[in-house]
């Protein structure tokens, strides 16, 4: 299938090698040139402008946005919008906000446009082990879609099943699922990402915990040296515990067992505020979440071991480099 990039950042190029390797042909563009130069010699068509990647597509065409979140999706979106036809698809994969999604997707059919939001989860990660989908728009344009999304999802891979699923359908165990209409996608991205806030902080507090159980405030005879990088290495061999979060940690502990190289400075992306503001408009208690947001913001002010554990994940994960609390 035929497929428009815009946006070859950590997470836009990859998508395109992934898709490049399953056989579908990619018309990219960045602003950064040197992004485009690099994908055209791997296989895709570079383009020099968004109106020379539309030129090269077939109607009806399918372009794939992949910027930050906020003005730029926004503006690109836009611009879209005036240059393609009807029957086109618009695809935004980055981290939206689920109701913005709604007001474009009206906007976008005035003019008879499709508009589908994918929530993308994977990182830096996902050109080898694939990204987890969470997809909202019309269905029959986003079945029309559906080898892309096959393409870029995990698969099933060696996971086992999950009892009691034999005689379900869908697209779920493949990695990669249609949640509902416009917004649903992010939607359903957005809360992920806020129980991700809230996993991160358990692990996080939990081993500043151990980091600190040598601590002179204690007895001389329940002061224990630990050594966390092995303590993540064990919890991953069959503990109720593990998780690729733990992997990553597990990662990041062994590299530098002091997390030396982040100040534990760290920062939220939004999902993570949308998601507590989702619960207030619901009326729904999300206590650990919040919390879990609200220490992000403290860390910007005062370090903890705690939030260098943070950091660190998300600079395993997602790459996402530490910047200082004034950045």
């Amino acid at each position: 299938m035929q497929l428009g990039m815009i946006g070859l950042g950590r997470m836009g190029a990859n998508m395109v090698r992934r898709l490049i390797r399953g056989g579908h042909h990619c018309v990219v563009f960045d602003v950064n040139r040197q992004n485009v130069q690099r994908l055209a010699g791997e296989g895709a068509i570079g383009a020099s402008s968004m109106d020379d990647l539309i030129s090269r597509l077939t109607p009806p065409r399918a372009v794939w946005v992949m910027v930050p979140a906020g003005d730029p999706t926004e503006t690109t979106v836009e611009a879209l919008a005036q240059r393609l036809s009807p029957e086109d698809i618009v695809i935004d994969g980055g981290n939206s906000y689920f109701k913005d999604d709604v007001r474009r997707a009206k906007t976008l059919r005035t003019r008879g446009l499709h508009y589908v939001d994918a929530g993308t989860s994977g990182g830096t990660w996902g050109l080898e082990r694939g990204y987890c989908l969470m997809v909202g728009g019309p269905e029959p344009v986003v079945t029309q879609l559906d080898p892309i999304f096959k393409t870029l999802a995990p698969g099933r891979g060696d996971v086992e099943r999950t009892k009691g699923r034999d005689s379900m359908k869908g697209t779920a165990e493949d990695g990669y699922l249609y949640c509902g209409p416009s917004g649903a996608g992010h939607f359903v991205k957005m809360v992920h990402n806020g129980i991700e806030y809230g996993l991160m902080q358990a692990y996080a507090e939990g081993f500043d915990i151990f980091r600190h159980a040598n601590s002179k405030n204690l007895p001389d005879d329940m002061r224990y040296d630990l050594n966390l990088a092995d303590i993540a290495e064990v919890w991953r061999r069959g503990s109720v515990v593990g998780s690729w979060l733990l992997d990553l940690t597990a990662t990041a502990l062994a590299e530098n067992p002091d997390l030396s190289n982040f100040t534990g400075s760290v920062q939220d992306s939004g999902e993570g505020r949308w998601t507590v503001m989702a619960a207030v408009e619901e009326g729904v208690p999300a206590e650990v979440l919040s919390a879990s947001l609200y220490t992000r913001f403290r860390s910007r002010q005062d370090h903890t071991f705690a939030e260098k554990v943070l950091s660190a994940m998300r600079y395993q994960f997602g790459g996402h480099v530490e910047r200082p609390a004034d950045g």
